[in-house]
């Protein structure tokens, strides 16, 4: 590429990282029953990508936390914007969903530690300000390939219509599973005048739940971390790889058919990471630079009614009451059902879209089944599209497809794991796909 055609494609861009790994002793999040960190195994990062071109400026921040909330995001984007200049809606903050982490949510099943939560906001804020104070002449590259055989839907639909977490012993009541995965792996690379890699960011739909298997009772970045010290073996130690986790809230790592490769565990987070940074290199080395380099952000937020305590639910509750023996979740639904606040009530839901060039990005605040990202995604007027859960802020554990949402499986069960209204991921998806034709029709 001559001289003159490559200044086309030129923006600014920068990276940078803030340790995110918190003291030993702290409560792990991501199960109903109590872990608590004794080692570090890998530590966490929040990892920030800066970019700026035509006087505008966005910055993406992956995580390794096991989600995001509007206390610490907000409190981020505070910083970020004294700081460096970048407005709110142009900053996107979301979690890896590591289950061997530290909780940051409020009231969540697992108690946060307050001082460790309360830095979590300065600590992102300096990413940000790391990448911006970086800042050097880049192309930005955008690619996409598939990868297979690492992701599978957790949900199995039965001949009754209901649907089961995983795949029952007794299999001649299932039917098949009850969704697709979403294969594509898609990046956005940053490399400098000289061609080299400086940055990525992946967009993949896979639940990183696989290093700890439950049991864990050490801190780590779990699959998501091995990608990024992959990437950064081969291309060096300042390249920072940000995961944007996909909607990938029905999705696992769990192979349905017997198989020698590891299921569970360090061995398997070390396969799956490897893997996927092979593909992520892979669609890396292939793209070509963007000549549209448009920056622009919006954040809106919709009114989407929460779940309203209904008679099913009370049925299931008395069922529970006359059990012998319950199980964490089964207990957590019962302490919740009496507790629960939000009858009649709406939530307010932040919905972000971001514009790079040929690329959309949609920021979500849940774990989003993987059929609504796979909508965004037909029906965006973008090239690339990434819908990005655990995104901004945390309004339901869950938020699954319409046509899932009362069929009993965990990720829509109310209460437990499904906090809203049952076409609340229509609604999200709606208001995303409007906000990113608006962009895209402004040119």
């Amino acid at each position: 590429m001559s001289e003159s055609s490559q200044a086309t494609h030129v923006c600014k861009a920068g990276n940078g990282r803030a340790v995110l790994t918190p003291p030993l002793g702290v409560k792990l999040a991501g199960y109903f029953h109590e872990r608590i960190a004794k080692t570090v195994r890998d530590d966490l990062y929040a990892r920030a990508l800066a970019i700026e071109n035509g006087g505008r400026r966005v910055a993406l921040v992956s995580c390794d936390l096991i989600a995001m909330c509007e206390e610490v995001s907000a409190a981020a984007k505070q910083m970020i914007e004294r700081e460096c200049g970048i407005p709110p809606e142009n900053v996107l903050i979301c979690a890896t969903h590591t289950h061997t982490g530290p909780e940051i949510r409020p009231a969540a099943v697992m108690p946060r530690t307050e001082e460790y939560s309360s830095s979590v906001p300065r600590r992102i804020a300096d990413a940000v300000r790391s990448a911006h104070d970086s800042l050097f002449e880049a192309t930005l590259h955008p690619g996409r390939t598939e990868a297979h055989g690492y992701a599978f839907n957790r949900l199995h639909r039965r001949k009754d219509g209901s649907e089961v977490f995983g795949l029952p012993q007794s299999l001649e009541s299932v039917i098949a599973p009850a969704g697709p995965i979403d294969p594509e792996l898609q990046t956005l690379t940053v490399r400098d005048r000289e061609g080299r890699i400086r940055a990525m960011a992946v967009n993949h739909a896979l639940h990183p739940d696989v290093i700890g298997g439950g049991a864990g009772d050490f801190i780590s970045a779990d699959w998501p971390g091995v990608m990024a010290r992959t990437i950064a073996t081969i291309y060096g130690d300042d390249v920072d790889c940000l995961f944007l986790q996909g909607t990938a809230g029905d999705v696992n790592h769990r192979p349905h058919a017997p198989t020698y490769m590891p299921v569970n565990g360090p061995r398997k987070a070390e396969q799956i990471g490897r893997a996927l940074a092979g593909a992520a290199m892979y669609s890396a080395e292939r793209a070509e630079p963007m000549d549209d380099l448009t920056l622009e952000g919006a954040m809106q937020v919709i009114s989407i009614p929460y779940y309203t305590r209904d008679a099913a639910l009370a049925e299931e509750v008395k069922r529970l009451r006359a059990a012998e023996k319950l199980g964490p979740m089964d207990k957590h639904v019962l302490e919740r059902f009496e507790t629960w606040p939000y009858d009649g009530k709406d939530a307010a839901v932040p919905i972000q879209t971001l514009r790079i060039g040929e690329v959309g990005i949609v920021g979500l605040p849940a774990e989003i089944f993987v059929r609504i990202g796979l909508e965004i995604k037909q029906y965006s007027p973008a090239r690339f599209t990434f819908p990005v859960e655990l995104a901004n802020a945390n309004v339901s554990t869950y938020v699954p497809a319409l046509d899932q949402a009362e069929r009993g499986a965990y990720g829509a069960r109310p209460i437990l794991s499904r906090w809203l209204c049952a076409d609340a991921g229509r609604r999200m998806s709606d208001a995303a796909l409007k906000a990113l034709h608006e962009m895209w029709d402004r040119g």
